[in-house]
């Protein structure tokens, strides 16, 4: 057998094998014991002061934040060096996980530990480290990232903050403000982007009490209530010179490799919502009678049960499959050297593109899961006495935070072709090969009998939709070259076929495991209907997807001739949707919870 191939992006272009995935089924009982020790917090602490929580409590939450720390969840990923746990990018997913019931205290935590204290992880000084880790530690410093301003949300560096060195060189003087900052009402220490002179993009470390640093009033919002939500004022604040984070004109470096972990562990907190959402409707589902039986019992609602419970299953299987690709990269860094943590940063955006795949994927998921919790729930679910009110609300910004969606589904198409053309991946010549392959007669094949693999059909979906992705975007390419970065559209439509891929591949990947290190196992045969039932509404999504871009692309002959290609790779037996649904959601009815494998 071929060595595996790793390397981000190489999904579409290389099958990748089932021993190569991390998955639930491979946690060890400390990474287990951990989960527990996090989930005992959220039930005994943080659940029955929710509601003061939702008041926006500062002093409730910095108390339970401290609490946090002294069970170790606020050092999850320091370096034990500086008084955390070190612990590895599997773990700190599982946590992140773990505490999402915890609501918007789940997100203060978040904001702290991830896109808060990361920069420093990375990018601080020894001295730096030194000072201010073992704190944040704790929690007894809280920290906040301050990216976005009125004028640049998305167009992050577009920033107008502006920083100049002191004519002592003591200090760099910052003016300008930031908008939607988490933590800040509480925060004691701020990564703050500007730009020198008003150009070079950097990063600074900025502390509460600095003269000339002032915080705007809290923000009224739809969700997260529970979460402080500040704008920031500089008016000549002074910052010491030895507090600039990173290079002068490097701090892009910074701010996109922590919104790589950002967007990842959004996803790990949305797979944890979607498994709550499933749990509340389910049970609710058991309880509410109408005409004399549960209406769990009534297809319609059970189907939407099973629905839930897939996409749940399929995130899941995508975000530990992306932790043990980021952990495996990790495992590459040379241990004690200088560059370290820049290393360390570059290793994880090595998997960028993964990272924006479970962002979009997971945040549309999770506001799919809730919607129809919210459905199931009837009238009771526009109840703010019923949590997944709560949690509908909650959801929406998901889609919002760490990059738009819509402008991730702009970077991963790009991400692709950029490692393409700098020779990181065979991406063109794979689709040259394809091309060839696709202009010879179709040949014809018989029936070998039973299928003894239970996977082997979806196998078979999945290479069909690989070819069309490449078949699809390779024309794209072939037209619009390099300027196809301005056929949003188009370049849209890739990413949805390229999220589609890693999810089907992920999930299949967790099946085929299951299937071979336990075949009699009696998870395997709900294992298979789940993926199963993604598969079938991919192929279908990306039918239309593909038929739409290729009416864009070509006319006439050529477009009738590219439509029955593409006729052929999609030509499957339909499953029997309608059944496969009615066993998932029966395990899922019976367990009132999302059930994996």
């Amino acid at each position: 057998m071929a060595n595996p191939v790793w390397g981000g992006g190489r999904f579409i272009v290389d099958d990748a094998l089932p021993e190569q995935v991390v998955t639930p089924e491979d946690f060890t009982e400390e990474q287990l014991m951990l989960a527990d020790t996090v989930r005992a917090f959220v039930e005994r602490e943080i659940k029955p002061r929710d509601a003061d929580i939702e008041k926006l409590d500062y002093e409730l939450t910095v108390r339970f934040m401290r609490k946090a720390g002294e069970i170790g969840l606020l050092g999850a990923d320091v370096p034990e060096a500086y008084g955390g746990l070190g612990l590895d990018k599997t773990t700190t997913t599982l946590l992140a996980e773990t505490l999402a019931p915890a609501s918007s205290f789940a997100l203060s935590v978040g904001a702290h530990t991830g896109i808060g204290t990361l920069p420093i992880v990375f990018f601080g000084t020894p001295e730096h480290k030194a000072r201010w880790l073992p704190k944040l530690a704790t929690g007894e410093l809280i920290a906040a990232y301050c990216l976005t301003e009125p004028g640049s949300g998305s167009d992050a560096l577009g920033a107008r903050t502006n920083a100049v060195l002191s004519e002592d060189g003591r200090h760099y003087i910052l003016n300008g403000s930031k908008l939607y900052i988490t933590n800040a009402g509480f925060a004691d220490l701020f990564i703050v982007y500007a730009k020198v002179d008003g150009t070079h993009f950097s990063a600074f470390i900025v502390e509460r009490d600095t003269p000339g640093f002032t915080i705007g009033p809290e923000e009224h919002k739809m969700g997260i209530k529970g979460s402080s939500t500040r704008p920031l004022f500089f008016e000549d604040a002074r910052i010491p010179s030895d507090q600039l984070l990173g290079e002068v004109g490097k701090g892009h470096l910074i701010a996109f490799n922590i919104l790589n972990i950002g967007r990842f562990k959004l996803a790990a907190g949305c797979l944890g919502g979607m498994k709550e959402a499933i749990q509340l409707s389910a049970s609710y589902a058991n309880q509410r009678k109408q005409f004399g039986k549960t209406i769990a019992s009534f297809p319609l609602i059970a189907a939407k049960l099973a629905n839930m419970n897939t996409l749940a299953y399929v995130t899941e299987s995508m975000v530990y499959r992306t932790a043990g690709l980021i952990d495996h990269s990790l495992g590459q860094v040379d241990s004690g050297q200088p560059e370290e943590g820049l290393n360390a940063a570059k290793a994880i955006a090595e998997y960028a593109l993964e990272c924006s795949i479970n962002k979009v994927f997971a945040s549309e998921a999770m506001d799919s899961v809730v919607d129809e919790g919210v459905q199931i729930h009837g009238g009771c679910g526009y109840i703010q006495e019923y949590k997944i009110e709560r949690l509908y609300r909650d959801s929406r910004i998901n889609r919002i935070f760490e990059g738009t969606n819509e402008i991730n589904r702009l970077l991963i198409p790009a991400t692709l072709l950029k490692r393409a053309l700098k020779g990181e991946l065979p991406l063109i010549e794979r689709a040259q090969a394809l091309q060839r392959e696709l202009l010879k007669p179709p040949q014809l094949s018989s029936p070998s009998g039973a299928r003894q693999d239970p996977t082997e059909s979806l196998t078979s979906i999945l290479s069909a939709l690989k070819k069309v992705f490449l078949m699809v975007g390779g024309l794209a390419v072939q037209k619009h070259g390099l300027r196809l970065e301005r056929e949003q559209e188009i370049v849209a439509a890739l990413a949805d076929g390229m999220i589609d891929l890693y999810a089907l591949e992920s999930a299949l990947l967790r099946t085929r495991k299951l299937a071979q290190s336990a075949p009699e196992s009696p998870h395997l045969q709900h294992a298979v209907d789940m993926t199963a039932l993604f598969a079938e509404d991919a192929a279908e999504r990306a039918g239309r997807r593909s038929r739409t871009v290729l009416a864009s692309l070509e006319k006439g002959e050529s477009l009738r001739l590219q439509l029955s290609v593409l006729k052929r790779l999609l030509r499957f037996d339909p499953a029997d949707a309608s059944l496969i649904r009615r066993r998932v959601s029966a395990c899922v009815i019976s367990a009132e919870s999302y059930v994996g494998i």
